[in-house]
């Protein structure tokens, strides 16, 4: 809960940041000089670039969180069977081990996205976060019955 409260709160954040970048291009064009002009459509790009990254993100956040539900009322979420340091951090050979037993989850069920999801939490834990992203991008595209990219 804390995690939403702490997105939706800089998600605000950012949103407010977009509204005055945004009148600030147009106070630029209301100059009416060419410069200023292009400066200030040059502007009124950034708010609508940040604003389409804040709806991909939210789009994202809130399938996997779907995702993550409808496998937690099956009992398939994975358990966690990590090792910690003392300091609470996560010990890498642990992680190593639960990632390779998920990435044979996975190739011995490509078609399933319970098994994608389980490894993009091991990519996570194992702090590899580009590929986290892709993994569970895959398994929400799995479950939502698109067409799948395959990467060479």
């Amino acid at each position: 809960m804390r995690a939403k409260i702490v997105y939706f709160a800089l998600a605000a954040v950012l949103v407010a940041y977009f509204v005055l970048v945004g009148s600030r291009g147009v106070m630029l064009i209301e100059q009416g000089t060419l410069l200023t002009v292009t400066f200030g459509v040059s502007v009124l790009v950034l708010p609508f670039i940040g604003a389409w990254f804040l709806y991909q993100t939210t789009k994202f956040a809130r399938a996997a969180d779907r995702l993550a539900r409808e496998l937690d009322a099956e009992g398939g979420l994975p358990v966690d069977e990590l090792v910690r340091t003392p300091s609470g951090r996560i010990d890498r050979d642990s992680a190593d081990e639960v990632f390779a037993r998920r990435r044979a989850e996975t190739e011995d069920a490509p078609g399933d996205w319970r098994s994608w999801f389980r490894l993009a939490v091991a990519y996570h834990d194992a702090r590899d976060t580009p590929r986290a992203r892709k993994a569970m991008q895959r398994a929400i595209a799995l479950h939502d019955g698109k067409p799948v990219r395959v990467e060479a």
